[in-house]
């Protein structure tokens, strides 16, 4: 198989590039607009089988801080409008269907993954343009998506590789909590450790 390892950062992933020099990177930037630009980019050169995306995220689960999950479903959360206790995505307002490919009822969905991934655990991550302490934001986002996880491309690698019909992984091990700006209370070496452990177990090749 031809894969496509890509990360936002060359740290999230330096064991990994340690241990594996022939592997394919493609480390993007931090962010939606860079990722779905050299994503895309890099999909309309090389054919891959498989691109494979591993960071780091924040968590909205106490339980869930320090593992390591798969992403099953990704949205980007914060495209949309925030108004009177609310937030309103684009499908809410009408301006998208909510079930227009590649969407699923609003969600960008890996669909192969259960079966090919058992692995691991999955939950469901949402993706955001601002990481912060907004208390309001972090609210509105429980409410309305009840999601696990919170990271910068999550969705990018979502959108872009169901758009393309290629097979793809999100890979995350968490951090901190979302909302949680101390960093002297992250535990960013330590998810670092554990991601780059269970990345190369994914794949025989980079076994």
């Amino acid at each position: 198989m031809q894969i496509l390892v890509v990360a936002a950062t060359e740290m999230e992933i330096a064991p990994f590039l340690a241990g594996h020099p022939s592997a394919d990177i493609l480390i993007t930037g931090v962010g939606c607009p860079e990722t779905m630009y050299q994503l895309t980019k890099r999909l309309h050169q090389i054919d891959y089988d498989m691109v494979v995306q591993a960071g780091i995220a924040g968590c909205f689960n106490e339980a869930d801080l320090g593992q390591v999950f798969l992403i099953e479903r990704d949205l980007f959360a914060d495209l949309g409008i925030r108004e009177q206790g609310r937030l309103l995505s684009l499908f809410d307002m009408g301006f998208a269907d909510k079930d227009h490919f590649p969407f699923s009822d609003g969600w960008l969905i890996n669909p192969e993954l259960r079966q090919r991934f058992p692995g691991l655990p999955q939950r469901k991550g949402i993706t955001v343009n601002t990481v912060g302490e907004d208390e309001e934001a972090t609210r509105f986002y429980l409410e309305k998506f009840q999601p696990a996880i919170e990271s910068m491309e999550g969705a990018a690698l979502h959108y872009i590789c169901l758009r393309e019909e290629v097979p793809f992984i999100q890979i995350r091990s968490t951090s901190n909590m979302v909302g949680e700006r101390d960093k002297t209370k992250w535990k960013m070496k330590q998810a670092i450790e554990k991601l780059n452990e269970a990345l190369p177990a994914l794949l025989p090749q980079f076994k």
